[in-house]
């Protein structure tokens, strides 16, 4: 089934094709402008949004102690130098203790 143009001629398939998917683009196109001309700008609204804000750490620097053992001496007896080491032992066992605690504040 063959169909004739204004002049009698022959119109291919593919001609047609052509006139049918113009004819849809064209009415998509309508379609889209007439969905474009219904569309109502959203009203402006303010949103509060909680953000977390870094605070800096604010405790007191502990203090690195002198510790026993400085003031050693080469010539110094053993006894000496035993408490000394063991008087620095708990020196650093509380400077510790104090470090930890400033780094448990700042958590």
């Amino acid at each position: 089934m063959s169909r004739r143009n204004e002049d009698g001629e022959n119109v291919g398939l593919a001609q047609r094709w052509r006139w049918a998917s113009c004819r849809s683009g064209v009415l998509g196109l309508c379609l889209a402008l007439a969905g474009c001309a219904g569309r109502q700008d959203a009203e402006p609204r303010t949103v509060r949004v909680e953000v977390p804000v870094t605070v800096p750490c604010r405790v007191p620097v502990v203090q690195e102690p002198i510790w026993a053992t400085v003031s050693l001496q080469k010539e110094d007896n053993l006894q000496t130098k035993v408490r000394a080491l063991l008087a620095e032992r708990q020196q650093h066992l509380g400077y510790e203790a104090q470090l930890r605690a400033a780094v448990q504040a700042c958590q």
